[in-house]
């Protein structure tokens, strides 16, 4: 589904990411853990075209997306969440799926009036669909900036999952949330596996990434340390040292 081939990231002088090679496969939950500052979010910045790389390539089904602006990678069948909330404050939840859903059109402004004034029954259908499944569906009407902390993460989930994309990238989607939201989120990604989505979950939950993911990978000072299933990733002693601590049990780290 996705390859990262050589990947770079420069900021001046500092080496973000640094040559790292990973692939995603399809229908998989990839995690992806690190300490803070080890290149998690930047590669999802460069690989959703955030950023252009310094060097490497990124593939999308084989088909070479390096460099790509965001809004063409998410045509073209990914899109991400952030780690901070970034929903429109100020439209209703309702309106927040159906913008994400236009997203992808590279019409222009012209283009999203005319969608706006012509709202098809099928676009209805999906946005109904997506906020049942978000379980926001009692909550559409509401200003997106009156919602509970929860209900906007979960919103931010809506959203990108409105554009229709096959891979998603989350990146720290369980930040802030209680153990009850937490468990709703892991069967909310259980379920997106589930329905044929491809999954990369960037995140320092551990027992949530360890608990969901088919393989892990690991990052630090921008190059990946280790990469494989969960049990062998958590006995291996270079991500004790980098990233667990040697701590024993589950938990966030």
């Amino acid at each position: 589904m996705l390859a990262i081939e050589g990947l770079s990231k420069h900021f001046g002088g500092v080496q973000a990411v640094h040559r790292v090679d990973l692939q995603v496969r399809g229908n998989e939950i990839l995690g992806l853990i690190g300490p803070n500052g080890s290149g998690k979010s930047t590669i999802v910045n460069v690989v959703t075209g955030v950023f252009p790389p310094t060097e490497g390539r990124v593939r999308l089904r084989d088909r070479d997306i390096t460099g790509w602006p965001p809004h063409r990678v998410l045509a073209a069948g990914m899109g991400r969440t952030f780690q901070g909330i970034r929903i429109f404050g100020g439209l209703t939840v309702w309106q927040n799926l159906w913008v994400a859903q236009k997203a992808k059109s590279e019409e222009g402004e012209g283009g999203l009036l005319r969608r706006w004034l012509a709202v098809d029954r099928a676009s209805m259908k999906k946005i109904e669909a997506t906020l049942e499944f978000c379980r926001l569906r009692d909550k559409k009407d509401e200003l997106a900036r009156n919602l509970a902390f929860g209900e906007q993460r979960r919103l931010e989930l809506a959203r990108v999952l409105a554009a229709e994309p096959d891979l998603l990238l989350l990146d720290e989607p369980a930040a802030g949330m209680n153990a009850a939201e937490i468990e709703d989120l892991r069967d909310r990604i259980l379920a997106l596996k589930q329905r044929g989505k491809t999954v990369v979950l960037i995140e320092h939950h551990m027992e949530l990434v360890m608990g969901i993911a088919e393989r892990v990978a690991v990052l630090n000072f921008g190059e990946k340390i280790a990469e494989g299933p969960p049990a062998a990733v958590q006995d291996d002693e270079r991500v004790r040292e980098a990233y667990l601590g040697h701590r024993q049990g589950g938990g966030q780290a």
